[in-house]
Parts: structure tokens; sequence; C-alpha cells
């Protein structure tokens, strides 16, 4: 975690100090500052800080892993990452269903909207309890 923290941090800064540079520079050439752009690095910048800052507060209550250590092997980080579901076709629907929403926000469809929100959520949960029912479903015997 120690290098995520460290990422985040790094692109924080950035993102303030692009933000100080915009807004001077838009003030010195139109006479006023431009809002949107100053603003949304600020917000940027914020959301970088608040990540990283999630990422440090994280890494101080757990041991160091093997990226985190200089002197650390390779060998050191192998094995089971993570378990990833080898043939779901809930990630499909979900990303069908955002895309729903999303079009109904384009073309501002209240209905097309709340549709694809209902289609998120079912979709959602479907990927959510996806091995807790249906043929997936551990059997105990």
């Amino acid at each position: 975690m120690k290098t995520e923290y460290k990422i985040f941090a790094a692109v924080a800064g950035f993102l303030f100090a692009a933000a100080a540079v915009y807004g001077f520079y838009t003030h010195g050439q139109t006479g006023h500052l431009e809002w949107i752009g100053t603003v949304a690095l600020i917000l940027s910048g914020l959301l970088c800080a608040m990540c990283g800052g999630f990422f440090w507060f994280v890494a101080r209550r757990i041991d160091l892993r093997p990226e985190d250590r200089d002197e650390a092997e390779i060998v050191e980080g192998a094995g089971e990452i993570g378990f990833f579901s080898p043939g779901s076709y809930w990630p499909f629907g979900l990303a069908l269903s955002a895309s729903i929403a999303g079009l109904g926000l384009v073309f501002w469809m209240w209905w097309l909207i709340a549709l694809g929100l209902i289609m998120v959520i079912l979709s959602a949960c479907g990927l959510l309890f996806e091995y807790y029912s249906g043929t997936r479903h551990a059997v105990e015997h």
C-alpha cells in the first residue's frame, strides 16, 4: 500500500499545481478566473488526495507486502491473487444496463434513465449473489 499512496499523493500534488497554474494563466489572459477548469482540477486533486489518504491509513495498519520492500524477491509475490469468476455473464449485463442509463441521460429520456437504473440495480444484485443462488450455489451434504 506504500506504493499506492505515494502515487496518489504525487498525482494530487500535480493536480493542485496544475490548478494554480491554470487559474493564474486564465486570469492573466482574460482578466478573470475561469472557474470551471480550476474547480475541476481542485476537485480532482482532492479526490486523489482522499484515495492517497485512505491507502496511507491502510498501509500503516498492515504488514509490508513484497512490492513495498526493496529487498523482496519475485517469488514472494507468487500464489493466489484472488477469486475471479470463470464464466459470468453478469458483467456484460451490468455494462449494458449502465449504457442504457447513460443513453437515457444523453437524450434526457426519464423513462430510459429509470429503466437503465433499475437494470443496473438488478444486474449488480445478480453479480453480487451469483454464488449464493442458481447453478453455482454450493450444495451442502
